[in-house]
């Protein structure tokens, strides 16, 4: 479904204003960081929301990768048979709009010549299947519940949304015993709904009861009083909010302060996070159990750890975009990591070459850790790179990994009854069309 029409909250200030600052990029198509005419170059596409309501999954990916891109080319750019190439980022404004992927996606291969486009996915994955079909492009996508046995040419090799939402549960399961109920609400749409099957599952595994049946709330919401007063007419000790949109998150949150709720939030992202603070409390939100971590966080200096100097690359990024790092600002510029592994080790930008090194042996260099090629069981197809996701907890109004868990592990003990959830909204493979 189209969100166009609900532009209001805290990443339509902050990102409307802020597009006004990335250079060569608009709906029409934009390069960052063109080279000189004398140099080869690669070009990779970024087909994502650059505007509106959901550009805070869209516009810090592609600050991230114009940072990598010049670290990159510093370095002596992608090395493959035939010599070293420049790499340029082509970004096209979709606006979470399935028609605009879809000519986005036409624009990028046919007339800008890219060799890999990268998606946010969800709702405009279905307007970009066709061209992919069509052409064979190489796609990748942060949402692989965009996944089927169809989508050969599509990966999911960064973010495995909404899976990894498990280990916050199993986390805070382990660590607060003591929290024995939840609720959830959740925008309806293709990121709320099997995001909202995974948290079922998470909380079933871990032995905490739903007071109430998911509220779904229509994504052109702006009042969230009223959502938030039937979250606590049974006193919950758990407020789940799926994975709300920022939009959603800060009012929320809000509202959950004003009507004096002391218990426990979990969320799959919290971006901005000090904005809610600055909004309700520190004591507020402390505790906060979310999915994406600060990358200025020790935890990421550890071994195993496969993003280069990922505390050097959180000072640049808020040098240039302060108060912009959020949930996606790593997420993009981790998938051209194993891209460039890939390309490289093909020496080759062919899309078909390039997939078949990066899945050769069925495992991956994943951002945290040794990860392998999966999904055919729940995606029918094994196009997802899954291994293990961090645990962040708000502490002392600071963002800070308390655990890396193993989203196989838990797949291999509850697998069963994610698919159940996954089947009751719809959610499954075969289900969706």
């Amino acid at each position: 479904m189209s969100l166009n029409g609900f532009l209001n909250g805290l990443s339509r200030r902050r990102f409307i204003a802020s597009t006004t600052a990335l250079i060569g990029v608009s709906a029409a198509g934009g390069i960052a960081g063109r080279a000189y005419a004398d140099e080869k170059v690669i070009k990779i596409g970024f087909l994502a929301p650059l505007t509106g309501p959901v550009a805070a999954w869209g516009k810090p990916g592609l600050d991230g990768c114009r940072i990598w891109a010049e670290w990159v080319n510093e370095a002596g750019g992608i090395k493959l048979a035939d010599g070293n190439y420049t790499v340029e980022f082509v970004g096209y404004d979709n606006e979470y709009d399935p028609a605009k992927a879809r000519t986005g996606g036409t624009k990028l291969i046919r007339e800008d010549g890219v060799s890999f486009i990268m998606m946010l996915g969800g709702d405009t994955w279905p307007g970009v299947q066709p061209v992919a079909d069509k052409t064979g492009m190489l796609f990748s996508t942060l949402l692989p519940s965009d996944l089927s046995p169809d989508t050969t040419t599509l990966i999911a090799p960064a973010e495995v949304h909404p899976i990894y939402n498990v280990t916050g549960v199993e986390w805070l399961a382990e660590n607060r015993p003591e929290l024995k109920t939840a609720v959830m609400c959740a925008q309806d749409d293709a990121l709320g709904l099997p995001s909202v099957a995974t948290y079922l599952a998470a909380f079933e595994a871990a032995g905490i009861e739903m007071q109430s049946e998911p509220l779904l709330f229509d994504p052109a919401t702006t009042d969230f009083a009223p959502v938030v007063t039937k979250l606590l007419a049974d006193n919950p000790d758990i407020v789940c909010l799926d994975t709300c949109y920022s939009d959603y998150v800060h009012p929320i949150c809000e509202q959950l302060f004003q009507q004096g709720y002391k218990g426990q939030i979990i969320s799959c992202t919290a971006d901005f996070y000090d904005q809610i603070i600055e909004k309700t409390s520190k004591e507020f939100m402390e505790g906060f159990v979310f999915q994406f971590p600060d990358f200025d966080d020790p935890a990421l200096n550890g071994e195993g750890i496969n993003f280069k100097d990922p505390n050097r690359f959180f000072e640049v990024y808020n040098e240039r975009h302060p108060g912009e790092w959020g949930a996606v600002s790593w997420e993009y510029a981790s998938i051209m990591d194993l891209w460039k592994s890939a390309a490289e080790k093909a020496g080759s930008a062919d899309p078909e070459a390039v997939i078949a090194a990066m899945q050769e042996g069925g495992k991956g260099k994943h951002a945290f850790g040794d990860a392998e090629w999966w999904g055919k069981d729940l995606f029918g197809i094994d196009n997802a790179l899954v291994g293990n996701w961090p645990v962040v907890v708000i502490e002392d109004g600071k963002a800070r990994i308390k655990a890396m868990k193993s989203i196989p592990e838990w797949y291999a003990k509850h697998g069963e009854l994610l698919k159940k959830h996954m089947a009751a909204y719809g959610q499954m493979w075969d289900q969706r069309g």
